[in-house]
C-alpha cells in the first residue's frame, strides 16, 4: 500500500492515484504487470495537463525515485535516476535546484509534496517511481506544484534498460516545458550531454555513486569495485575515472589506506577523468582533491577548484572541497564563505554545515564554533564530524568534561576512528588524565602493528602530554608519510604553544606552507 502524496489516503500499490488540491481524484494507470508483453520502448499520456500553468517558478526539488521493485537492490537505481535528473537540470542557469542532500533527507517519509516543496523553498517538486523486472523498466514522472498541489505533468515510461537514456532525456525536457523554461546558448545539449552509451556501464556507475555516498570504509570499498567494473565496460567513462579517483582519495582522508598505498591509483584516475572530459567539475574537482590531499600543491589545487565551479557555480562539493583548501592556504573569511556558500546551495548536507563549524574552530572563533555546531547536531543528531568538532572546541575553552562527552560520542559513532580517539587522548592528557591519554596512545601504538595509523594522530596525544621533542618527531614522520590530515592539523589551535619553534617552520616548509 501506499499514500497519495496530496491527501494522504492510502492506495493499492498498482494503482497510480493522486489529488488535485480542489479534491478531483486522477487514476493514473496500473503498474499490475510487467510481464513480457510490457511495450518497449513507449511513453504514453497518463493525464491532461491542467490548464493552469506554472508562472516564474525558478526552482525545482527532485526526489528520490520510489523503487516499486521486489528486489530492494534496485534502490541504488531509483536514486541515481532521480540524481542524474538533479544534476541535468542543475546545467539551466535560469533554474535552481535544490540540492541532493537535501531532497534525499526526505526520503521514505510521509510527508506532502507541498510541504516538501515549502521547506526546500522551491516552486515545484519532481517525483517518480522505478518498476525494474531483469533489464525491463516501467519509470513514471510527475511534475507538481508547490503552490497549490496541482499537477503540471505527468508521464508514464515503459521500456528497456537499453532505453534509459532516452527516458532521461524524454524526462528532463518535459520538466523544461512545464516549467516554461527557454535553454539558452548550449544549455540543451549541456543538460542532455550522455557520457556514456553503455547502459550496463551507466548502472554500474550509478550503483558506484550509491555505495560512495554512505562514506562507510565498506562503502567506499564496494564503490570502487563497481567504477571499476564500469570502466570496464567503457573505458572512455570521464565520470566513472572521477568516482573512482574520489573513492580513493577518501579513504586516504578517513585514514583507512596510507598515501603511500594509493596515491599512484588515485593520480591515473583522476588524470584520466579529466583527461576524457575537461568540461566537467566532476573531472576537476577530483584533480583538485588529489592535489591538495596528496601532492600538497594547494596554489594547483585551487585553479582546478575554480575552474569546476566556474563550469558548475552550483556544485556544493566543489565549493566544499575548496574552502578546505583556502584554509590551509590561508586561513580566514574567504575559506569561511566558500564554505556558506556550500551550505547555501545545501543547507541540509551536515558535513557542509560541520565544516563550517571547524573553520570557525580553526579561526578561534569558538563561541561562533560551538553555535554552528549544535545548529548541526539539530540537523544531523549523529553526525560525528559535528560532535567531533564540538569536542575539539570543547576542549580548548576549558570545558573538558564536555570535550569528553564530544569526543567519546563521535568515537561511537565511528567505530572508534583513529583521529577522534587520538583527540580524545589529547584532552584526556590536558586535564591530567595522563593514564587514560597513555592507555588510548598504546591503543593506537599496537593498532599502527597492523595496519596504518597516521603519525599525526600519534602527534596529537604527545602534544596534551607536553613532550615536545616527541610531537616534533611524529610531525616529522607524517611529513615523510605524507600524511593527508597533516595540512589539516598545521592550523590546529592545539599546536599554538609549538609555533614559535623552529622545527614548526620546517614543518610549515615541507608542507609546502610558508611561515605565518
Amino acid at each position: 500500500m501506499k499514500h497519495c502524496p496530496t491527501c494522504n489516503r492510502v492506495e493499492p500499490d498498482e494503482a497510480l492515484v493522486f489529488c488535485r488540491a480542489d479534491g478531483t481524484r486522477l487514476v493514473t494507470g496500473s503498474l499490475a504487470s510487467d510481464s513480457a508483453t510490457m511495450a518497449l520502448p513507449t511513453s504514453s499520456r497518463s493525464i491532461e495537463l491542467p490548464t493552469q500553468q506554472l508562472q516564474n517558478v525558478p526552482s525545482i526539488a527532485v526526489l528520490p525515485f520510489v523503487n516499486m521493485s521486489a528486489d530492494p537492490e534496485n534502490e541504488y537505481f531509483c536514486d541515481g535516476l532521480a540524481e542524474e535528473l538533479l544534476n541535468a537540470l542543475t546545467k539551466i542557469e535560469t533554474l535552481r535546484v535544490a540540492a541532493r542532500t537535501s531532497t534525499f533527507s526526505f526520503k521514505g517519509k510521509e510527508i506532502d509534496v507541498r510541504e516538501i516543496g515549502q521547506k526546500l523553498n522551491v516552486g515545484a517538486v519532481l517525483e517518480g517511481s522505478v518498476r525494474k523486472s531483469g533489464n525491463r523498466l516501467r519509470v513514471t514522472a510527475q511534475l507538481i506544484s508547490v503552490a497549490d498541489g496541482y499537477h503540471l505533468w505527468s508521464e508514464r515510461y515503459d521500456s528497456e534498460m537499453k532505453d534509459i537514456f532516452d527516458v532521461q532525456d524524454e524526462i528532463t525536457l518535459a520538466v523544461v516545458g512545464a516549467l516554461k523554461l527557454k535553454l539558452l546558448g548550449g544549455e540543451k545539449a549541456a543538460v542532455l550531454k550522455r557520457y556514456t552509451n553503455n547502459a550496463e556501464a551507466y548502472r554500474l556507475y550509478l550503483r558506484g555513486r550509491f555505495f560512495f555516498l554512505q562514506r562507510t570504509p565498506e562503502g567506499l570499498k564496494r564503490a570502487i569495485e563497481h567504477f571499476e567494473q564500469a570502466i570496464e565496460l567503457d573505458s572512455e567513462y570521464a565520470l566513472a575515472f572521477a568516482g573512482l579517483a574520489d573513492c580513493l582519495t577518501f579513504l586516504g582522508f578517513y585514514e583507512i589506506n596510507a598515501p603511500a598505498e594509493i596515491v599512484e591509483r588515485i593520480r591515473e584516475a583522476a588524470g584520466r577523468s579529466l583527461a576524457l572530459d575537461d568540461t566537467l567539475a566532476e573531472t576537476h574537482t577530483a584533480v583538485a582533491a588529489f592535489k591538495f590531499m596528496y601532492e600538497w600543491d594547494f596554489p594547483a589545487s585551487q585553479k582546478e577548484f575554480e575552474t569546476a565551479i566556474e563550469l558548475n557555480p552550483k556544485y556544493a562539493l566543489g565549493h566544499h572541497l575548496s574552502s578546505t583548501n583556502l584554509f590551509v592556504m590561508s586561513p580566514g573569511n574567504a575559506a569561511i564563505e566558500a564554505e556558506r556558500r556550500a551550505t547555501e546551495l545545501d543547507p541540509f548536507t551536515a558535513i557542509y554545515n560541520a565544516a563550517l563549524g571547524w573553520y570557525l574552530y580553526l579561526s578561534r572563533r569558538y563561541d561562533e564554533a560551538i553555535e554552528q555546531s549544535l545548529k548541526t547536531i539539530e540537523i544531523a543528531p549523529n553526525h560525528f564530524f559535528a560532535h567531533w568538532v564540538l569536542g575539539l572546541t570543547y576542549g580548548q575553552t576549558a570545558h573538558c568534561d564536555e570535550a569528553v562527552a564530544e569526543l567519546q560520542e563521535a568515537a561511537t559513532l565511528t567505530s572508534g576512528s583513529q583521529h577522534i580517539k587520538a583527540d580524545l587522548g589529547r584532552v584526556y592528557a590536558q586535564m591530567g588524565k595522563r593514564d587514560e591519554a597513555l592507555r588510548l596512545l598504546n591503543e593506537l601504538m599496537e593498532q599502527a602493528k597492523e595496519g596504518y595509523v597516521s603519525a599525526v594522530n600519534l602527534a596529537k596525544i604527545y602534544v596534551g602530554l607536553g613532550e615536545g621533542d616527541r610531537v616534533f618527531e611524529y610531525l616529522e614522520k607524517a611529513c615523510d608519510e605524507r600524511s593527508v590530515k597533516l595540512p589539516f592539523f598545521i592550523r590546529d589551535p592545539a599546536l599554538d604553544d609549538y609555533r614559535a619553534d623552529p622545527r614548526f617552520q620546517g614543518i610549515l616548509k615541507r608542507v609546502g606552507l610558508l611561515p605565518e
